[in-house]
Protein backbone atom coordinates (compact mmCIF):
# COMPACT_ATOMS: atom_id res chain seq x y z
CA UNK A 1 0.00 0.00 0.00
CA UNK A 2 0.66 3.69 -0.71
CA UNK A 3 0.13 5.66 2.97
CA UNK A 4 0.39 9.20 3.54
CA UNK A 5 1.10 10.56 7.09
CA UNK A 6 0.13 13.83 7.90
CA UNK A 7 2.58 15.59 10.22
CA UNK A 8 6.18 14.82 11.49
CA UNK A 9 5.46 15.09 15.17
CA UNK A 10 5.99 12.64 17.73
CA UNK A 11 2.95 10.46 16.24
CA UNK A 12 3.43 11.17 12.74
CA UNK A 13 6.80 10.47 12.51
CA UNK A 14 6.71 6.98 14.22
CA UNK A 15 3.52 6.03 12.75
CA UNK A 16 4.90 6.54 9.42
CA UNK A 17 8.50 4.86 10.22
CA UNK A 18 6.60 1.92 11.86
CA UNK A 19 4.64 1.05 8.84
CA UNK A 20 7.43 1.48 6.53
CA UNK A 21 10.07 -0.76 8.66
CA UNK A 22 6.48 -2.91 7.84
CA UNK A 23 7.51 -2.86 4.02
CA UNK A 24 4.91 -0.24 2.86
CA UNK A 25 5.80 2.66 1.02
CA UNK A 26 5.06 5.86 3.28
CA UNK A 27 5.68 9.45 2.99
CA UNK A 28 5.56 12.18 5.51
CA UNK A 29 4.49 15.23 4.47
CA UNK A 30 4.92 18.48 6.89
CA UNK A 31 4.33 22.69 6.70
CA UNK A 32 7.63 23.10 8.45
CA UNK A 33 9.97 23.12 5.63
CA UNK A 34 12.87 23.02 8.57
CA UNK A 35 12.05 20.16 9.70
CA UNK A 36 11.49 18.42 6.31
CA UNK A 37 14.84 19.88 5.37
CA UNK A 38 16.06 18.27 8.86
CA UNK A 39 14.83 14.98 8.10
CA UNK A 40 15.69 14.75 4.42
CA UNK A 41 19.47 15.65 5.60
CA UNK A 42 19.28 12.67 7.99
CA UNK A 43 18.32 14.74 11.33
CA UNK A 44 15.40 13.80 13.92
CA UNK A 45 13.03 16.64 15.77
CA UNK A 46 12.38 14.23 18.43
CA UNK A 47 14.43 11.60 21.27
CA UNK A 48 12.88 8.46 20.89
CA UNK A 49 15.06 5.49 21.56
CA UNK A 50 15.62 3.26 18.24
CA UNK A 51 13.73 5.23 15.79
CA UNK A 52 16.79 7.20 14.28
CA UNK A 53 18.18 4.07 13.61
CA UNK A 54 14.48 2.92 11.54
CA UNK A 55 14.20 6.25 9.97
CA UNK A 56 17.68 6.48 8.56
CA UNK A 57 17.02 2.13 7.33
CA UNK A 58 14.09 2.80 5.29
CA UNK A 59 14.97 6.40 3.91
CA UNK A 60 18.08 3.95 2.57
CA UNK A 61 15.97 1.40 1.31
CA UNK A 62 13.46 3.64 -0.46
CA UNK A 63 10.39 2.88 1.70
CA UNK A 64 10.27 6.13 3.86
CA UNK A 65 10.17 9.81 2.47
CA UNK A 66 9.85 13.47 3.12
CA UNK A 67 7.94 16.09 1.74
CA UNK A 68 6.37 19.70 2.08
CA UNK A 69 4.38 18.90 -0.84
CA UNK A 70 1.18 17.97 -0.42
CA UNK A 71 0.86 17.24 -4.19
CA UNK A 72 3.46 14.86 -3.96
CA UNK A 73 2.68 13.08 -0.18
CA UNK A 74 -0.68 11.74 -2.00
CA UNK A 75 0.03 11.31 -5.52
CA UNK A 76 -1.40 7.22 -5.32
CA UNK A 77 -2.22 7.08 -2.23
CA UNK A 78 -4.24 4.54 -0.32
CA UNK A 79 -4.55 5.52 2.90
CA UNK A 80 -4.13 8.95 4.22
CA UNK A 81 -3.37 9.46 8.01
CA UNK A 82 -4.03 12.57 9.84
CA UNK A 83 -1.29 13.22 12.63
CA UNK A 84 -0.85 16.85 13.79
CA UNK A 85 -1.29 18.39 16.88
CA UNK A 86 -4.76 19.28 18.62
CA UNK A 87 -3.62 21.50 21.44
CA UNK A 88 -6.16 22.91 23.88
CA UNK A 89 -8.27 25.33 23.07
CA UNK A 90 -9.06 28.06 26.20
CA UNK A 91 -12.20 26.16 27.47
CA UNK A 92 -9.91 22.90 27.79
CA UNK A 93 -11.68 21.51 24.32
CA UNK A 94 -8.89 19.77 21.65
CA UNK A 95 -8.26 22.46 18.93
CA UNK A 96 -9.21 20.64 15.35
CA UNK A 97 -7.96 23.72 13.32
CA UNK A 98 -4.55 21.58 12.22
CA UNK A 99 -6.79 18.51 11.80
CA UNK A 100 -9.19 19.97 9.15
CA UNK A 101 -6.96 21.98 7.74
CA UNK A 102 -4.73 18.83 6.66
CA UNK A 103 -8.36 17.02 5.80
CA UNK A 104 -9.09 19.94 3.14
CA UNK A 105 -5.52 19.52 1.43
CA UNK A 106 -5.82 15.33 1.51
CA UNK A 107 -8.99 16.43 -0.69
CA UNK A 108 -7.45 18.58 -2.99
CA UNK A 109 -5.19 16.50 -3.56
CA UNK A 110 -5.85 12.38 -3.53
CA UNK A 111 -5.54 11.29 -6.96
CA UNK A 112 -8.20 8.12 -6.57
CA UNK A 113 -9.76 6.45 -3.77
CA UNK A 114 -8.32 6.45 -0.15
CA UNK A 115 -9.24 5.92 3.40
CA UNK A 116 -8.62 9.37 5.67
CA UNK A 117 -7.12 8.11 9.21
CA UNK A 118 -7.79 10.59 12.35
CA UNK A 119 -4.36 9.64 14.33
CA UNK A 120 -4.46 12.81 16.21
CA UNK A 121 -6.40 12.57 19.87
CA UNK A 122 -9.50 14.46 18.63
CA UNK A 123 -12.54 15.04 20.56
CA UNK A 124 -16.07 12.24 19.69
CA UNK A 125 -17.72 13.69 16.45
CA UNK A 126 -14.48 14.94 14.87
CA UNK A 127 -14.16 12.27 12.36
CA UNK A 128 -17.27 13.88 11.09
CA UNK A 129 -16.00 17.22 10.35
CA UNK A 130 -13.26 15.88 8.47
CA UNK A 131 -15.61 13.70 6.44
CA UNK A 132 -17.35 17.20 5.94
CA UNK A 133 -14.54 18.68 4.58
CA UNK A 134 -13.15 16.10 2.82
CA UNK A 135 -16.73 16.11 0.34
CA UNK A 136 -16.06 19.71 0.11
CA UNK A 137 -12.53 19.58 -1.55
CA UNK A 138 -12.59 16.01 -3.17
CA UNK A 139 -13.54 14.44 -6.47
CA UNK A 140 -12.83 10.84 -5.49
CA UNK A 141 -14.09 9.04 -2.90
CA UNK A 142 -13.17 8.32 0.71
CA UNK A 143 -13.30 6.74 3.91
CA UNK A 144 -13.04 8.43 7.31
CA UNK A 145 -11.55 6.05 10.23
CA UNK A 146 -10.59 6.87 13.81
CA UNK A 147 -7.20 4.75 14.63
CA UNK A 148 -6.08 6.44 18.18
CA UNK A 149 -2.52 5.87 19.07
CA UNK A 150 -1.58 4.38 22.47
CA UNK A 151 2.21 4.98 22.35
CA UNK A 152 4.06 5.56 25.72
CA UNK A 153 7.03 8.38 24.89
CA UNK A 154 10.42 6.40 25.72
CA UNK A 155 8.82 3.09 24.10
CA UNK A 156 7.08 4.21 20.91
CA UNK A 157 8.78 2.04 18.84
CA UNK A 158 7.71 -1.30 20.65
CA UNK A 159 4.16 0.09 21.37
CA UNK A 160 3.70 0.78 18.08
CA UNK A 161 5.56 -2.86 16.61
CA UNK A 162 3.96 -4.97 19.37
CA UNK A 163 0.66 -3.54 20.18
CA UNK A 164 -1.62 -4.72 23.00
CA UNK A 165 -4.30 -3.79 21.21
CA UNK A 166 -5.50 -1.82 18.20
CA UNK A 167 -8.50 0.12 18.13
CA UNK A 168 -9.86 1.19 14.98
CA UNK A 169 -13.49 2.99 14.16
CA UNK A 170 -15.22 2.05 11.04
CA UNK A 171 -17.86 3.35 9.01
CA UNK A 172 -17.67 0.85 6.27
CA UNK A 173 -16.75 -2.96 4.92
CA UNK A 174 -14.41 -0.93 2.53
CA UNK A 175 -12.14 1.16 5.48
CA UNK A 176 -12.58 -2.01 7.63
CA UNK A 177 -10.83 -4.29 5.52
CA UNK A 178 -8.41 -1.86 4.19
CA UNK A 179 -6.89 -1.51 8.16
CA UNK A 180 -7.11 -5.15 9.15
CA UNK A 181 -4.55 -5.73 6.24
CA UNK A 182 -2.60 -2.68 7.37
CA UNK A 183 -2.32 -3.90 10.61
CA UNK A 184 -2.13 -7.73 10.16
CA UNK A 185 1.60 -8.04 10.45
CA UNK A 186 1.99 -6.14 13.91
CA UNK A 187 -1.27 -8.21 15.64
CA UNK A 188 0.15 -12.01 14.04
CA UNK A 189 -0.02 -13.10 17.96
CA UNK A 190 -3.08 -12.56 20.52
CA UNK A 191 -2.83 -9.25 20.38
CA UNK A 192 -6.74 -7.56 18.84
CA UNK A 193 -7.56 -5.43 16.44
CA UNK A 194 -10.93 -3.90 18.20
CA UNK A 195 -12.89 -2.69 15.33
CA UNK A 196 -15.82 -0.28 16.57
CA UNK A 197 -18.06 2.53 15.74
CA UNK A 198 -16.05 5.81 14.90
CA UNK A 199 -17.41 7.65 18.06
CA UNK A 200 -16.36 4.95 20.92
CA UNK A 201 -12.79 4.89 18.97
CA UNK A 202 -12.49 8.48 19.03
CA UNK A 203 -13.78 8.52 23.11
CA UNK A 204 -11.48 5.23 23.56
CA UNK A 205 -8.19 7.23 23.72
CA UNK A 206 -9.56 10.20 26.47
CA UNK A 207 -11.05 7.09 28.77
CA UNK A 208 -7.45 5.48 28.77
CA UNK A 209 -5.37 8.06 29.90
CA UNK A 210 -8.07 9.36 31.80
CA UNK A 211 -8.07 6.23 33.54
CA UNK A 212 -4.25 6.10 34.18
CA UNK A 213 -4.11 9.99 35.11
CA UNK A 214 -6.75 8.87 38.01
CA UNK A 215 -4.42 6.31 39.53
CA UNK A 216 -1.38 8.32 39.00
CA UNK A 217 -3.95 10.67 41.10
CA UNK A 218 -5.27 8.50 43.49
CA UNK A 219 -1.90 7.02 44.72
CA UNK A 220 -0.63 10.50 44.81
CA UNK A 221 -3.19 11.15 47.46
CA UNK A 222 -2.94 8.12 49.54
CA UNK A 223 0.53 9.29 49.60
CA UNK A 224 -0.02 12.58 51.45
CA UNK A 225 -2.70 10.36 54.05
CA UNK A 226 0.27 7.61 54.65
CA UNK A 227 2.40 10.59 55.17
CA UNK A 228 -0.28 12.14 57.89
CA UNK A 229 -0.75 8.40 59.35
CA UNK A 230 2.38 7.67 59.56
CA UNK A 231 2.29 4.59 56.74
CA UNK A 232 4.30 3.74 54.00
CA UNK A 233 2.92 4.15 50.89
CA UNK A 234 5.24 1.95 48.88
CA UNK A 235 4.04 -0.72 51.55
CA UNK A 236 -0.04 -0.36 50.40
CA UNK A 237 0.97 0.11 46.51
CA UNK A 238 2.73 -3.52 46.81
CA UNK A 239 -0.69 -4.83 48.94
CA UNK A 240 -3.10 -2.82 46.65
CA UNK A 241 -1.17 -3.80 43.42
CA UNK A 242 -1.06 -7.54 44.22
CA UNK A 243 -5.15 -7.68 43.59
CA UNK A 244 -5.28 -8.85 40.26
CA UNK A 245 -8.66 -6.82 39.73
CA UNK A 246 -5.95 -3.47 40.39
CA UNK A 247 -2.50 -4.07 39.26
CA UNK A 248 0.65 -2.40 40.42
CA UNK A 249 1.16 -0.46 36.76
CA UNK A 250 0.38 3.59 37.38
CA UNK A 251 0.25 2.70 41.19
CA UNK A 252 3.72 4.98 41.89
CA UNK A 253 3.39 8.23 43.83
CA UNK A 254 5.75 10.80 42.95
CA UNK A 255 5.18 14.86 41.69
CA UNK A 256 2.69 14.30 39.56
CA UNK A 257 2.05 13.29 35.55
CA UNK A 258 2.79 16.23 32.92
CA UNK A 259 3.35 15.47 28.88
CA UNK A 260 1.20 16.27 26.05
CA UNK A 261 -1.42 13.51 26.56
CA UNK A 262 -2.50 12.75 30.22
CA UNK A 263 -2.87 16.83 31.17
CA UNK A 264 -4.87 17.92 28.10
CA UNK A 265 -7.17 14.78 27.87
CA UNK A 266 -8.18 14.83 30.99
CA UNK A 267 -9.05 18.34 30.61
CA UNK A 268 -10.70 17.55 27.48
CA UNK A 269 -12.90 15.06 28.64
CA UNK A 270 -14.07 16.85 31.54
CA UNK A 271 -15.02 19.76 28.18
CA UNK A 272 -16.79 17.00 26.61
CA UNK A 273 -19.21 15.79 29.36
CA UNK A 274 -20.17 19.98 30.23
CA UNK A 275 -20.70 20.23 26.66
CA UNK A 276 -23.95 17.16 27.13
CA UNK A 277 -24.64 18.85 30.96
CA UNK A 278 -22.29 16.45 32.79
CA UNK A 279 -20.08 17.39 35.51
CA UNK A 280 -17.29 14.98 35.78
CA UNK A 281 -16.85 15.27 39.72
CA UNK A 282 -13.56 12.66 39.95
CA UNK A 283 -11.68 13.80 36.54
CA UNK A 284 -11.58 17.41 38.50
CA UNK A 285 -10.42 16.00 41.65
CA UNK A 286 -7.46 14.29 40.02
CA UNK A 287 -6.36 17.33 38.07
CA UNK A 288 -6.69 19.18 41.15
CA UNK A 289 -4.38 16.29 43.28
CA UNK A 290 -1.78 16.44 40.12
CA UNK A 291 -1.49 20.32 40.58
CA UNK A 292 -0.98 20.11 44.53
CA UNK A 293 1.68 16.69 43.72
CA UNK A 294 3.62 19.26 41.70
CA UNK A 295 4.77 21.11 44.40
CA UNK A 296 5.60 18.79 46.73
CA UNK A 297 8.83 19.14 46.56
CA UNK A 298 8.92 22.80 46.50
CA UNK A 299 6.75 23.08 50.07
CA UNK A 300 8.62 19.87 51.25
CA UNK A 301 12.37 21.64 50.79
CA UNK A 302 10.97 25.11 52.18
CA UNK A 303 9.11 23.54 55.48
CA UNK A 304 12.96 21.29 56.06
CA UNK A 305 14.75 24.84 55.24
CA UNK A 306 12.29 27.49 56.50
CA UNK A 307 13.38 29.67 53.68
CA UNK A 308 14.56 28.93 50.36
CA UNK A 309 16.09 32.12 49.52
CA UNK A 310 19.62 31.74 48.58
CA UNK A 311 19.60 28.66 48.35
CA UNK A 312 21.53 26.50 45.77
CA UNK A 313 19.18 23.73 44.78
CA UNK A 314 19.79 20.94 42.58
CA UNK A 315 17.52 18.79 39.85
CA UNK A 316 17.81 15.91 38.40
CA UNK A 317 15.29 15.42 36.20
CA UNK A 318 13.17 18.02 33.53
CA UNK A 319 11.27 15.94 30.53
CA UNK A 320 8.38 14.70 31.85
CA UNK A 321 9.04 11.25 32.04
CA UNK A 322 12.40 9.19 31.34
CA UNK A 323 13.74 8.52 27.51
CA UNK A 324 12.29 11.66 26.14
CA UNK A 325 12.69 14.96 25.75
CA UNK A 326 9.27 16.29 26.45
CA UNK A 327 8.62 19.19 28.49
CA UNK A 328 5.29 19.98 28.43
CA UNK A 329 3.34 20.69 31.32
CA UNK A 330 6.53 18.49 33.28
CA UNK A 331 6.91 18.60 36.85
CA UNK A 332 10.09 19.82 36.32
CA UNK A 333 8.53 23.18 35.11
CA UNK A 334 6.53 24.06 38.24
CA UNK A 335 9.34 22.66 40.70
CA UNK A 336 11.69 25.68 38.68
CA UNK A 337 8.89 28.44 39.06
CA UNK A 338 8.62 27.41 42.54
CA UNK A 339 11.81 27.51 43.55
CA UNK A 340 12.81 30.55 41.59
CA UNK A 341 9.69 32.52 42.73
CA UNK A 342 11.24 31.44 46.57
CA UNK A 343 14.28 32.97 45.53
CA UNK A 344 16.13 30.13 45.49
CA UNK A 345 19.51 29.37 43.01
CA UNK A 346 19.06 26.48 40.45
CA UNK A 347 21.28 23.98 38.96
CA UNK A 348 19.54 21.09 37.04
CA UNK A 349 20.76 18.27 34.75
CA UNK A 350 18.67 16.02 32.31
CA UNK A 351 20.12 13.64 29.94
CA UNK A 352 18.29 14.54 26.81
CA UNK A 353 16.51 17.92 27.74
CA UNK A 354 19.01 20.42 28.47
CA UNK A 355 18.52 22.00 24.78
CA UNK A 356 14.64 22.46 25.42
CA UNK A 357 15.07 23.61 29.11
CA UNK A 358 17.05 26.00 28.00
CA UNK A 359 14.71 27.94 25.63
CA UNK A 360 11.88 27.44 28.52
CA UNK A 361 14.22 29.37 31.45
CA UNK A 362 16.15 31.27 29.23
CA UNK A 363 17.39 34.57 30.56
CA UNK A 364 15.55 33.44 34.68
CA UNK A 365 19.17 32.59 35.70
CA UNK A 366 18.08 28.89 35.56
CA UNK A 367 22.41 27.04 35.25
CA UNK A 368 21.62 23.91 33.24
CA UNK A 369 25.03 21.46 33.63
CA UNK A 370 26.24 18.37 31.31
CA UNK A 371 26.83 16.09 34.35
CA UNK A 372 24.36 15.49 37.10
CA UNK A 373 27.19 15.34 40.01
CA UNK A 374 27.98 18.97 38.65
CA UNK A 375 24.18 20.21 39.50
CA UNK A 376 24.64 18.87 43.18
CA UNK A 377 28.13 20.17 43.53
CA UNK A 378 27.44 23.46 46.28
CA UNK A 379 23.95 22.25 46.53
CA UNK A 380 21.95 22.50 49.63
CA UNK A 381 19.75 20.20 48.80
CA UNK A 382 19.45 17.75 45.44
CA UNK A 383 15.33 17.08 44.36
CA UNK A 384 14.85 13.96 41.66
CA UNK A 385 12.40 14.90 39.56
CA UNK A 386 12.52 12.57 36.75
CA UNK A 387 13.53 9.06 37.34
CA UNK A 388 16.23 8.21 34.82
CA UNK A 389 18.07 5.09 34.63
CA UNK A 390 21.42 6.85 35.67
CA UNK A 391 19.98 8.63 38.97
CA UNK A 392 18.64 5.19 40.03
CA UNK A 393 21.78 4.35 42.10
CA UNK A 394 23.90 7.31 42.80
CA UNK A 395 27.07 7.20 44.67
CA UNK A 396 25.95 8.57 48.05
CA UNK A 397 29.66 9.12 48.93
CA UNK A 398 30.14 11.48 45.92
CA UNK A 399 27.33 13.08 46.69
CA UNK A 400 27.99 13.96 50.58
CA UNK A 401 31.22 15.19 49.56
CA UNK A 402 30.08 17.64 47.02
CA UNK A 403 26.87 18.71 48.67
CA UNK A 404 27.07 21.93 51.30
CA UNK A 405 24.36 20.07 52.91
CA UNK A 406 23.27 16.65 52.47
CA UNK A 407 19.55 16.95 51.54
CA UNK A 408 17.63 14.39 49.21
CA UNK A 409 14.35 15.04 48.33
CA UNK A 410 13.28 11.73 46.43
CA UNK A 411 10.04 12.70 43.88
CA UNK A 412 10.05 9.22 42.36
CA UNK A 413 10.77 7.22 45.19
CA UNK A 414 13.44 5.27 43.19
CA UNK A 415 15.79 5.60 45.81
CA UNK A 416 16.44 3.69 49.27
CA UNK A 417 15.66 5.58 52.09
CA UNK A 418 17.76 3.37 54.52
CA UNK A 419 20.58 3.50 52.62
CA UNK A 420 20.49 7.14 52.36
CA UNK A 421 19.90 7.78 55.81
CA UNK A 422 22.73 5.47 56.63
CA UNK A 423 24.53 7.38 54.34
CA UNK A 424 24.31 10.34 56.48
CA UNK A 425 21.25 11.99 54.59
CA UNK A 426 18.28 13.78 55.00
CA UNK A 427 15.78 11.79 53.34
CA UNK A 428 12.29 12.84 52.17
CA UNK A 429 10.29 10.33 50.28
CA UNK A 430 6.71 10.67 48.87
CA UNK A 431 4.64 9.26 51.72
CA UNK A 432 7.49 7.10 52.79
CA UNK A 433 9.29 9.27 55.52
CA UNK A 434 8.54 6.72 58.35
CA UNK A 435 11.79 6.55 59.58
Amino acid sequence: MNITVVGTGYVGLVTGTCFAESGQRVTCVDIDPAKIALLQGGGIPIYEPGLEELVHRNVKEGRLGFTTSYAEAMRGADIAFIAVGTPPGENGEADLRYVLAAAAEIGRHMTGPCVVVDKSTVPVGSAEKVAAVLKETSKHPFDVCSNPEFLKEGAAIDDFMRPDRVVVGVASERARAVMAELYAPFVRGEQPVLFMDIRSAELTKYAANAMLATRISFMNEMSALCEKLGADVDMVRRGIGSDRRIGHPFLFPGVGFGGSCFPKDVRAVMTMARAVGLDFDLLRSVERVNERQKRWLVEKAAKHFGALAGRTIALWGLAFKPKTDDMREAPAITVIEGLLGNGAKVRAHDPVAREVAARLFRGRGVELVDEPYAAADGADALLLVTEWNEFRQPDLGRLKRVMKQPVLLDGRNVWDAAKCRAAGFTYYGVGRNAE
